[in-house]
């Protein structure tokens, strides 16, 4: 499989999926550029690993975070980072555009990210570091992508979504969607 794997950060989220697709796979670890020092030498030592064998580095925009060389992904994952986009200078049309266009046709999209409550929409992503869900649904669906599952496996009702996402005082409130490309 060819996967990228957006905004990530020190790269466990880019080590699971290397270590799921070897042997043979690839995955593309995709950070801006000015990613944090801290993130950016997690990331750099964890390359050194033979589980990151199979790993591309991608520092590359939001907004542009496909290399033109790579097209037909099977997998583009998108962990708790998207709220993050809501108040970076990225233009969130052309990145979801970018995403569905270097998928293969049936290509998935994985989104985690931690809820916002109705009517905050993107409001709330630097403050509380969250998103509404129906707000992100929106924003993917107008690109192309169809919403064919969700988990419930990260749901937290008690969460009274009134405090940031990385200072839970309990379980953070959090959905995943799987988005597709059409065939």
């Amino acid at each position: 499989m060819k996967v990228l794997d957006m905004g990530a950060g020190g790269g466990y989220s880019t080590e699971l999926m290397a270590r799921a697709v070897a042997p043979g796979g690839i995955v593309y670890g995709q950070n801006p550029a000015d990613l944090p020092d801290g993130p950016k030498a997690t990331f750099e030592a964890r390359l050194k690993t033979s589980a990151m064998k199979d790993v591309v580095a991608d520092f590359r925009p939001f907004d542009d975070p496909v290399p033109p060389e790579v097209h037909d992904l099977d997998l583009v994952t998108f962990l708790f980072f998207y709220h993050d986009t809501t108040y970076m200078p990225v233009d969130r049309a052309e990145m979801d555009r970018k995403l569905f266009a270097a998928l293969k046709p049936g290509g998935l999209l994985l989104i985690a990210d931690h809820s916002a409550l109705p009517g905050q929409g993107t409001s709330v992503g630097k403050t509380l570091h969250r998103i509404e869900e129906s707000t992100l649904r929106k924003e993917v669906e107008a690109a192309g992508f169809h919403l064919v599952a969700e988990g419930n496996f990260w749901r937290n009702p008690a969460d009274t979504h009134d405090f940031p996402s990385y200072r839970p005082g309990m379980p953070v409130d959090n959905f995943v969607l799987k988005f597709q490309k059409p065939m």
